[in-house]
């Protein structure tokens, strides 16, 4: 029987008795959109934007200086702060070797999962007593896979003595609370998830659209 992640995050936060501290991994801003909204009234949070994935320097800083005017729009009850986890290509490049052909939504997206999140996880480890949490936006998306994101938050938890905040943000209609929040601010919404094998098969899709 699968686990409900967003009901162990509601738990979570019904236990709180007073504001908490959150490292957020962001992948951009129309993800962190709704999980920002959803999650400012209960932590000062510390967006963290780390994602090797994306390839094309260009991209990277489009999606970077979109989360950073998101932010700075966004009604919000406590601090939100932003930190560059740094362009870093090459990690997500080795990570996937070998993988390159597999179809989005395999083993190479987990490589990605592990890498994003331990590299997150190793900024907190670094801070020991800044946050209380750490957790991720990539669950609101219908294209990731929540399951397999939190087992590995967990996991990580376990290795660096840390607490991850268990979340299935698309559930509650948090995607589409996300989407309608993208048309409030006017986000830029990618069409793929950021890396060239995501892009490719994104352009073969609009190739084949065209065509029909």
């Amino acid at each position: 029987m699968k686990r409900n992640y967003q009901l162990e995050l509601e738990n979570e936060l019904s236990g709180f008795d007073g504001k908490r501290r959150l490292l957020l991994h962001a992948c951009c801003a129309p993800c962190s959109s709704y999980v920002l909204e959803y999650l400012t009234g209960r932590f000062d949070i510390t967006v963290y934007f780390y994602n090797p994935n994306i390839t094309d320097p260009d991209e990277y800083k489009k999606r970077f200086c979109e989360l950073e005017r998101l932010i700075s729009l966004l009604p919000h009850e406590n601090k939100i702060d932003l930190i560059d986890g740094g362009y870093d290509p090459a990690a997500f490049l080795e990570s996937s070797r070998g993988l390159e052909t597999l179809r989005e939504g395999g083993e190479r997206c987990f490589r990605c999962y592990r890498l994003r999140l331990t590299r997150t996880a190793e900024y907190m480890a670094s801070r020991r007593g800044e946050f209380d949490y750490f957790a991720t936006t990539l669950t609101v998306s219908p294209h990731k896979n929540a399951e397999k994101l939190n087992e590995i938050g967990f996991e990580l938890a376990g290795k660096y003595g840390l607490r991850w905040l268990p979340s299935d943000f698309k559930k509650r209609e948090g995607y589409k609370r996300s989407i309608e929040l993208s048309r409030i601010y006017e986000l830029y919404r990618q069409s793929f998830c950021g890396c060239e094998f995501s892009r490719r098969l994104s352009r073969e899709y609009e190739e084949q659209n065209r065509n029909n």
